[in-house]
């Protein structure tokens, strides 16, 4: 799809996404980035027929806020104003998000009334997760508010990347977080591709669509495993545990690394099969491919399981659209958006539609019965990727160089945009924006209302990675 880098005065940002948004464009990111005069904005909108990319210099007064144009700014917008003191006139109150004031009105939602406390979680878990501070807000077990607090180990990613050559920057982009590492690093190659002005062969298309599909199985074996230990429910949590070990040692096979490290490179991908092994390895895919339908099916006539899932953390279509969520919490919602059903060329999912549960109730057991029916769409996919003859991937001309090149991947929790910005093949600005990143305020949007025993287990289903706000 085409991009059109718009320059706009900054007075007239948020009209231009006022019009933008008439035209029924969709959020990708906002960020902002340090220019040779200071600080400047972007926005890339999603439209129908364009990629189209505002860009605006900071002069130091308020900037008007696009929050009720685009309700999925909110931690953009706050996030630009942490890392480069930008103000968003009509943001009120700005809170804080990547800094961390001492002072509690400054990052949390005030909670007054008869009977209100607050139960502190974190950052420090029992697990091996990154850190994360959930602040709950409640009445006797029912939550009213939950504030979140992440990015604890900012680790400054995206400006490390700067002055790097294209090749290398794909690095900084693929250790954003481990569990999203192919996402990450196909929408990075993908940029980096548009600005060379090189798009990928019918080979390279289906070794990336490959990686990206068995990233995607085992996320969702572990996913459907968390949600069973959610509710302590080890047989399913230790059944779904071993099958996303078996998938994880299928990786290690095929690239050498259990979490796919390194197999996503400028203008080519590993790895290359000889047709023995392809075919060995399709027979393990089938094999998991039966073993998790028999234990989706253990779930579903498991009565106790059932009663605990429906009806918890329930988000509304409404609510999906506005916020902005993607992946499988939309489309458990029934907001079919699947960034690989788009028909983009450089990818190999052809006619591809979203899934749904047979009930988009938006609740725990949706988000679940989602991660199930997928499942069963990637392992088709991975078979028929395994089935074709190994060919060498490589790139080809597509135009002439850009200076600006966006990258658009469906992870396993939804679409991961990469925007880069280079000089030749020196990279000058870089910034990611996961399906973590866009969910984890869609998290904090369902959980009041519920139970506070109810929040391990919405947290599961949710699954959303710490690290991708650690970039």
């Amino acid at each position: 799809m085409t991009l059109n880098v718009l320059p706009v005065p900054v007075d007239r940002w948020r009209a231009a996404c006022e019009d933008a948004a008439a035209q029924g464009a969709r959020l990708r990111c906002l960020y902002a980035v340090e220019g040779e005069r200071g600080p400047e904005l972007r926005a890339l909108l999603g439209l129908p027929d364009e990629e189209r990319l505002l860009t605006a210099s900071f002069a130091g007064a308020p900037v008007d806020s696009v929050l009720e144009v685009f309700p999925a700014v909110d931690w953009d917008e706050r996030e630009a104003h942490d890392l480069y003191g930008i103000r968003f006139a009509g943001h009120e109150p700005l809170r804080a998000l990547v800094e961390h004031p001492s002072q509690p009105d400054r990052w949390m939602t005030p909670v007054h009334g008869h009977g209100t406390h607050q139960v502190a979680v974190g950052p420090i878990h029992a697990g091996v997760i990154e850190s994360g501070h959930f602040r709950f807000h409640v009445v006797g077990e029912r939550i009213l508010r939950l504030d979140l607090r992440l990015f604890y180990k900012h680790r400054g990613l995206q400006r490390a990347a700067e002055g790097r050559t294209l090749e290398d920057g794909i690095a900084y982009a693929q250790r954003a977080c481990a569990a999203c590492a192919v996402a990450s690093s196909v929408a990075y190659a993908q940029a980096a591709e548009a600005v060379l002005g090189l798009a990928p062969n019918a080979a390279l298309r289906r070794a990336r669509t490959l990686l990206c599909e068995l990233e995607r199985l085992y996320n969702h074996l572990n996913d459907l495993s968390a949600i069973c230990a959610g509710i302590g429910f080890a047989p399913g949590a230790m059944a779904f545990a071993a099958l996303k070990e078996r998938a994880q040692r299928l990786n290690a096979r095929l690239s050498g690394h259990r979490f796919l490290f390194d197999t996503v490179t400028i203008a080519a991908s590993p790895p290359q099969l000889d047709e023995r092994a392809a075919h060995a390895d399709r027979d393990e895919v089938r094999a998991l491919r039966a073993a998790a339908a028999a234990g989706w099916r253990e779930l579903l006539f498991a009565a106790s399981v059932q009663d605990r899932l429906a009806g918890v953390g329930v988000l509304t279509a409404d609510d999906a659209i506005a916020l902005g969520a993607v992946g499988p919490v939309a489309r458990a919602a029934g907001v079919r958006r699947d960034a690989r059903a788009e028909g983009d060329p450089r990818l190999w999912y052809g006619a591809l539609a979203p899934t749904q549960p047979v009930t988009a109730s938006g609740d725990v057991a949706a988000r679940a019965e989602l991660r199930a029916v997928e499942l069963e769409q990637t392992c088709e996919i991975i078979d028929d990727l395994l089935a074709r003859p190994p060919e060498r991937p490589d790139t080809r001309p597509a135009g002439r160089p850009q200076p600006i090149g966006i990258g658009r991947v469906e992870s396993p929790r939804g679409e991961t945009v990469c925007v880069i910005e280079a000089s030749g093949r020196t990279l000058r600005r870089l910034h990611l924006r996961t399906g973590s990143y866009a969910n984890w305020p869609v998290l904090a949007h369902v959980v009041p209302g519920n139970l506070l025993p109810d929040f391990p287990l919405i947290n599961k289903s949710f699954e959303l990675c710490y690290a991708c706000a650690d970039r």
